[in-house]
């Protein structure tokens, strides 16, 4: 069992935010590929399902922690105790401040960068976890960070994260059978990151 993991908090409230961006793609990929429905399990909204890929179909859990952002490695730790697996079998997707809007990554191991939940889930799991960095930008202020990341995506972010979302849907079975490089290298041809636009509230971050 591979389990995808999105970064987001519960809640209307937050549904839209910044910070949901794992939230959403999960959803997204949930309807492209016929998951079946939303239970709650291990502290989250869990549902399971399968992806096809070159070397055959494997079983994907997707989990949408609601411990909130901050204590989301509790729910991946209990995923992972149920099925009993380890860091190698989970993803997490999260929003990334240090990539341009846009921009994807993907990262196994390494340090946390300030990422409370990606801190969370070293804690609980070790840092093998792998990561896909979904690039968000950086407000340009440190104090700014958090209502930042807070606040709903405008309507010139979705110009890119939608069809991102997309492209990311359709290059999934590469990054469900471990080939990252490859994943990344589609998602970013389907849909290229936009030009950063100096008048617009975000600066791009760094790689």
């Amino acid at each position: 069992m591979l389990i995808l993991v999105g970064q987001g908090n519960p809640g209307t409230k937050y549904a839209k935010n910044r910070h949901n961006a794992g939230f959403l793609l999960l959803d997204r990929i949930h309807a492209a590929y016929g998951f079946g429905p939303w239970k709650a399990k291990f502290d989250s909204e869990a549902a399971e399902g399968a992806v096809e890929t070159a070397t055959g179909r494997q079983k994907v859990l997707l989990l949408k922690p609601q411990t909130y952002y901050n204590e989301t490695g509790l729910a991946m730790s209990k995923a992972c105790a149920f099925y009993k697996v380890g860091a190698e079998a989970v993803t997490v997707l999260h929003d990334e401040i240090d990539l341009a809007p846009g921009r994807v990554r993907v990262k196994r191991g390494g340090g946390h960068s300030g990422n409370n939940g990606i801190r969370s889930a070293m804690a609980h799991l070790g840092p093998d976890i792998r990561r896909v960095r979904i690039g968000i930008g950086h407000p340009g202020d440190k104090a700014m960070v958090m209502p930042y990341v807070l606040s709903d995506f405008s309507k010139a972010d979705l110009e890119w994260f939608t069809p991102l979302s997309d492209a990311i849907c359709k290059a999934l079975p590469f990054l469900i059978g471990s080939d990252d490089e490859r994943f990344q290298t589609e998602v970013m041809r389907l849909a290229p990151a936009p030009k950063h636009d100096p008048k617009q509230a975000g600066r791009p971050g760094t790689e």
